[in-house]
């Protein structure tokens, strides 16, 4: 019995939402604490949303790699599927800095301290950046080349 639904040509359009749905998030909130100056537990939620999301990230990137040799892409969309895999790596490396880099500044007096909030701030809306471009390329793979809709 296999995990995976019978419509789903592998693990990569299950998990692919989850690190765009949780960067997005977390830079919201990271927004909000960031200008109406919250309570430190949005701080800690923030946190858990960049480290939720990074781990979902290296899913989607593993995932990813795994679902290139298992649909079929046609020739044009070569040059983009090289685009979609170097910026979806980008976008791991990132997120995952993003990640420990909070965890790092967590605790202690600097963590609270206002030019390091809008530090982490701003390296989180570049990983908000990277996924929209990695997704970008990810959809022209799907909705403009049709990859991944038929197996191989």
């Amino acid at each position: 019995m296999s995990l995976i639904p019978s419509w789903a040509p592998n693990l990569h359009p299950l998990v692919i939402h989850f690190p765009i749905v949780l960067v997005m998030t977390a830079a919201v909130v990271d927004l909000v604490d960031v200008v109406f100056e919250r309570s430190p537990w949005l701080r800690a939620a923030t946190t858990t949303l960049y480290v939720a999301g990074a781990v979902s990230t290296v899913a989607a990137f593993l995932t990813g790699v795994q679902a290139g040799s298992t649909v079929l892409v046609p020739g044009l969309a070569h040059p983009v599927l090289i685009a979609h895999r170097t910026w979806a790596l980008a976008t791991m490396a990132c997120c995952v800095v993003v990640a420990v880099l909070r965890l790092a500044m967590l605790r202690g007096e600097g963590a609270r301290s206002r030019p390091r909030r809008i530090l982490l701030l701003a390296i989180g809306l570049i990983a908000l950046a990277l996924i929209q471009q990695t997704a970008e390329r990810g959809a022209r793979l799907v909705y403009e080349f049709g990859t991944g809709v038929i197996a191989r």
